[in-house]
């Protein structure tokens, strides 16, 4: 089975090394970083492993996406949950989520990396949309600063 919204033939001819050093030669630099996106991922993991081998693999996904320019927020394991129907002959997975904030072609070669990670099942990834109400009280607390009048 593919993984949720991708394809086999999505993949860039250049992006076939499969090295974070191709990744970084290809215009994006870690120092320089724009704006970053909120992201949230929900991966499943194959049941099999134990519990301590998720938490390392958690761990490389982590490092691998720090790696890569992104800042993580937090991860939280879900543990092993039930699934709906079976995915590579698994009816179960360890479900995780990872919150963090990165650039699209960050979160581009991060998920191509998940696709040819084994040991995940299925993953997705949401843009988390910024709240217009939090920005609009930033805004109103920077406002009677600026306007303040002299009598």
């Amino acid at each position: 089975m593919r993984g949720i919204g991708t394809g086999a033939g999505e993949l860039p001819s250049e992006a076939s090394s499969g090295s974070v050093e191709a990744f970084q030669h290809r215009g994006v630099s870690q120092e320089g970083v724009g704006s970053l996106y909120p992201y949230e991922i929900l991966v499943i993991i194959d049941p099999r492993p134990t519990e301590e081998e998720v938490a390392a693999l958690l761990t490389r996904l982590q490092d691998t996406v720090k790696g890569l320019g992104a800042e993580v927020g937090k991860m939280e394991n879900w543990g092993k949950r039930r699934m709906t129907y079976e995915i590579r002959k698994q009816r179960e997975g360890t479900y995780a989520v990872l919150e963090l904030a990165a650039e699209p072609p960050v979160m581009k070669e991060f998920e191509r990396q998940l696709r040819l990670n084994e040991q995940v099942l299925r993953f997705v990834t949401t843009r988390v949309p910024v709240r217009k109400r939090a920005r609009a009280a930033a805004k109103a607390v920077e406002a009677p600063v600026a306007t303040e009048e002299v009598v």
